[in-house]
C-alpha cells in the first residue's frame, strides 16, 4: 500500500479507539439507566455494537502490522501508484485514474486497485500505447493520453 494509505489505516483506528469507544461507551451507560440488563434491548445493541466496533479495531491493526508501504512508481511507464489519464476508442471519453492498493480502491473516486482488469491492462504501458481491456460488454480499447 501506499504511505498515504497507511497513515489513512492509523487515522481510523485512532478514530475509532477514541470517538468511537467514547460514543459506544456512553450508549452503554445511557441504556444501563433504563433498568433490568436482562430484558434491555438497548442495552444488549450497545453491547453488540462494542464487540463490532473492537473486531474492526482489531482488524485494522492487523492490516497496519502486516503492510508493506510500497514506493509509488512515477515516470512515463504505468505502475502501481500512477495517475493516468485513457481514452476510450469506442466512444472517444476521457477518463483519469490513480491506480493504487485493492483496501484505497474506490472507482467513484478514480482510484482503481492495481489488481483490477483495467489497471493489469495499463501496467508497462507508455503514453500513445492502447490497452484492450475484456468487459462483460466487449472489448474496450483504452488509449493512454498521459501518465504522472
Amino acid at each position: 500500500m501506499t504511505a498515504a494509505g497507511l497513515a489513512d489505516l492509523e487515522a481510523e483506528i485512532k478514530r475509532l479507539e477514541t470517538d468511537e469507544r467514547r460514543r459506544i461507551a456512553e450508549e452503554i451507560k445511557t441504556a444501563r439507566g433504563y433498568g433490568d440488563l436482562s430484558e434491555n434491548a438497548e442495552y444488549h445493541a450497545a453491547k453488540e455494537a462494542q464487540a463490532h466496533l473492537e473486531t474492526r479495531i482489531q482488524a485494522l491493526r492487523h492490516q497496519v502490522s502486516n503492510a508493506s508501504v510500497v514506493e509509488v512508481s512515477r515516470g512515463d511507464v504505468v505502475g502501481f501508484g500512477s495517475i493516468v489519464t485513457v481514452e476510450d476508442e469506442g466512444t472517444g471519453k476521457q477518463t483519469t485514474y490513480s491506480l493504487v492498493s485493492s483496501r484505497d480502491a474506490d472507482a467513484a473516486t478514480g482510484k482503481l486497485s492495481v489488481e483490477s482488469p483495467v489497471a493489469n491492462a495499463l501496467r508497462g504501458k507508455s503514453v500513445g500505447d492502447t490497452a484492450t481491456v475484456a468487459t462483460p460488454r466487449g472489448e474496450r480499447r483504452l488509449r493512454l493520453v498521459d501518465v504522472s
